[in-house]
C-alpha cells in the first residue's frame, strides 16, 4: 500500500476533535482543496506512517490493503513472470514498496506520489541491494507523461479515495496506458462509510448513511482542510471506471486471513471476518 496507502478510515462523527486538534466534519471539498490537503497531510505524517506500518509493508512487497493480500499471490496485474519488461505506473506510491517489488520481477516501474516527504522515504529505503524505481512527484489528476507510455497502472490505496474528481483520474490513467493495458486500484470498501472507524465491537453497528456522499474533512481553526477523503458507493465506483474509458473485469473483496492478527485503524480481525474492508477494481483499457 502506498502514497495515501491505507489512510485513516473515515471517522464520520462530524464536529469531533482529532488528535491534532483539527475538527472533523462532513462538507463539500473541491479538487484544489482536496489536493492541497492531501499533499500537506502526507508530508506531515509520512515519518510516523512509515515508522508504524513499514514492517508490515516491507521494503519491496506489493500489498493491496490491510488484509495483507499480496500481489505475488493475487496476480491481479497478471502472472509475475509476465511483468518482465513491462512499463508500469504506480499512482500514490508512498515509499514505493510496490514499485520495488515490480522492479524485482523485471518490470520498469515509475512511482508517482503527491507527497515530497513520502518520496524521500522511497529514497531512504532504496539502495544498491533493492531494485530501483523511477520517482516522480506529481498529482494523479495531471499525469506528466505522454499518451500510451505504460503497459500497466496500479494504485494500492493511493490517490483515488482522496480526489474530488475520480473520473478525471481514470481518464488520465487511460490516456497514459497503451491499448489493452490493465489498471488495478484498491480503496476502502465503500460499505465501511456506514460504520464508525473502530476496530472493536463498537465498529459493527451502522452509524451513518451509506448513500451520503458528503466528503469527510478535517479542518483547522480557520476552516482550511488538512485532510479530505471522498466517499463513492460501489455503483459510483463502477460508473467512474466506465466513464473513464475502462472495462471492469473483476471486483475483489479480500477476506481477512487467519494469519493476520494486526489492527490497523478501523481494520481488525473482528471486523474483517464480518464485513469487507477493501475493494480492488481490476480494469482494462480497450
Amino acid at each position: 500500500m502506498n502514497q495515501e496507502d491505507c489512510a485513516p478510515e473515515e471517522a464520520y462523527e462530524a464536529g469531533s476533535a482529532t488528535e491534532d486538534d483539527s475538527e472533523a466534519t462532513r462538507r463539500d471539498a473541491g479538487e484544489a482543496e482536496s489536493s492541497r490537503a492531501s499533499r500537506g497531510w502526507w508530508d506531515r505524517n509520512a515519518d510516523e506512517y512509515q515508522s508504524e506500518h513499514g514492517a508490515f509493508l516491507g521494503d519491496d512487497r506489493f500489498v493491496w490493503g490491510p488484509e495483507g493480500l499480496d500481489e505475488a499471490e493475487a496476480a491481479l496485474l497478471g502472472p509475475a513472470a509476465s511483468l518482465k519488461g513491462k512499463d508500469v505506473l504506480e499512482i500514490g506510491a508512498g515509499a514505493a514498496q510496490c514499485s520495488r517489488w515490480l522492479a524485482a520481477q523485471g518490470a520498469r516501474p515509475v512511482a508517482l506520489d503527491l507527497s515530497h516527504r513520502q518520496l524521500q522515504h522511497a529514497l531512504r529505503i532504496g539502495g544498491s541491494d533493492v531494485p530501483a524505481a523511477r520517482l516522480i512527484e506529481a498529482d494523479a489528476g495531471r499525469l506528466p507523461f505522454r499518451d500510451a507510455s505504460f503497459d500497466l497502472a496500479c494504485s494500492a490505496y493511493g490517490a483515488v479515495p482522496f480526489v474530488a474528481d475520480p473520473v478525471n483520474v481514470m481518464r488520465e490513467v487511460r490516456r497514459v496506458l497503451r491499448p489493452g493495458g490493465r489498471w488495478v486500484f484498491s480503496v476502502t470498501h465503500p460499505v465501511r462509510w456506514a460504520f464508525p472507524d473502530e476496530p472493536g465491537p463498537e465498529g459493527l453497528s451502522v452509524a451513518a448513511s451509506y448513500f451520503d456522499r458528503t466528503p469527510y474533512v478535517e479542518q483547522d481553526e480557520q476552516g482550511r482542510a488538512v485532510y479530505v477523503e471522498h466517499h463513492r458507493t460501489i455503483g459510483d465506483r463502477v460508473r467512474d471506471v466506465v466513464a473513464g474509458g475502462f472495462r471492469l473485469v473483476d471486483l475483489v473483496e479480500p477476506e481477512w486471513p487467519a494469519w493476520n492478527s494486526q489492527e490497523w485503524g478501523g481494520w481488525s480481525p473482528l471486523r474483517g471476518n464480518l464485513i469487507p474492508g477493501t475493494a480492488i477494481f481490476v480494469c482494462e483499457r480497450d
